[in-house]
Formats: C-alpha cells, sequence, structure tokens
C-alpha cells in the first residue's frame, strides 16, 4: 500500500456508538411512531387495520389449534394376556400403597356395584385379599365390549386357599 492509502484510510470515521440513555428514550418514542402510524391506518383505512387483527388473530389461533403429531405415551398396569390353567398373583392396579386388597366377588358385575363404606364388607370370608397373593385363572367374563374383563381366579395360598372368586382382569398379573 502506499502512504496515500494509508492517508485515506485514517480519514475514514467510526460511527459513533450510541449510549444507553439515547436509546432509552428513542424506545418510547419509536413506539409512539409505531402506535400513531397504527391508528392513522385505523381512520383512513378501517378495512385493512381490522383485516390485519383478524389475520393476526387467525394465526394465532392455528399455530395454537396445530400441535404436534407427538403424544405422551401413558405409563400404566399393563393387562396381560392371561391364559386358563395359568398360575399369576393378584396385584392392585389402581394402588400405590402396598397394604392395599384386591376384591373378589361372587359374580363379575359385582365389582362395580359394592359399596365399600361398610365396614363388616371388609371382613367377609376371603372378599379382600392383599396383593401378591397367588391365584390360578378359571376362565374369564367380557364386559362393556371387552373381552377378558374379568378372572375368576381359585386362591393357591393362605387361609383361603381353595376359594374361587371374580377379580378384574387387570389385577391378576
Amino acid at each position: 500500500m502506499s502512504t496515500e492509502d494509508n492517508a485515506n484510510q485514517e480519514e475514514i470515521v467510526q460511527p459513533e456508538a450510541v449510549a444507553p440513555v439515547e436509546a432509552v428514550v428513542a424506545a418510547p418514542s419509536a413506539a409512539g411512531g409505531v402506535l400513531s402510524s397504527v391508528l392513522s391506518l385505523k381512520e383512513s383505512n378501517p378495512k385493512v387495520f381490522f383485516g390485519g387483527i383478524a389475520g393476526i388473530a387467525v394465526l394465532i389461533l392455528v399455530v395454537a389449534i396445530s400441535g404436534g403429531d407427538e403424544k405422551p405415551a401413558l405409563s400404566g398396569p399393563v393387562l396381560k394376556d392371561l391364559a386358563i390353567g395359568q398360575k399369576y398373583t393378584l396385584k392392585s392396579a389402581n394402588a400405590y400403597d402396598a397394604s392395599a386388597t384386591v376384591r373378589l366377588v361372587s359374580t363379575p358385575g359385582a365389582i362395580a356395584a359394592y359399596d365399600d363404606t361398610e365396614e363388616a364388607d371388609r371382613n367377609g370370608a376371603c372378599q379382600h385379599l392383599a396383593q401378591g397373593t397367588p391365584v390360578t385363572v378359571l376362565e374369564f367374563a367380557d364386559a362393556y365390549g371387552k373381552q377378558k374383563s374379568y378372572s375368576k381366579v381359585r386362591i393357591e395360598d393362605g387361609s383361603c386357599k381353595g376359594n374361587e372368586g371374580w377379580a378384574l382382569s387387570i389385577d391378576v398379573q
């Protein structure tokens, strides 16, 4: 480079940085300018103004409704494919308490009809069994359009050994 080129480069003046105070003062005036232009559009051409508002509302609605295709997997008890004659254990699918019991009834449909507030009902012979009690599946009953909703089981251990009753199939695991 020649000395003349160096002299030209020195003459280039760098723009000064805007002070933070000036930027803070300029922001409200810029927002006021945008607001005044929007309000003047409302007065001069209301169709464009309200059409723009409707377009923004439709865009927000489309984004909100579109969502994602990914649906989280629900965790919970899995209904096993039970087989007649196989041994399983009782486990309450709806209870996190280890001391919760599984109810056995004499007919499949009676499970939904019992009143759990009666204390005498809890003390009945082999109606409430501890979780983990081994059982053998004897037969199935369908209900509410689902196959194998109820399982007839025979108790294989404990003081109720040999007794039979119906339990929800999801409680037999």
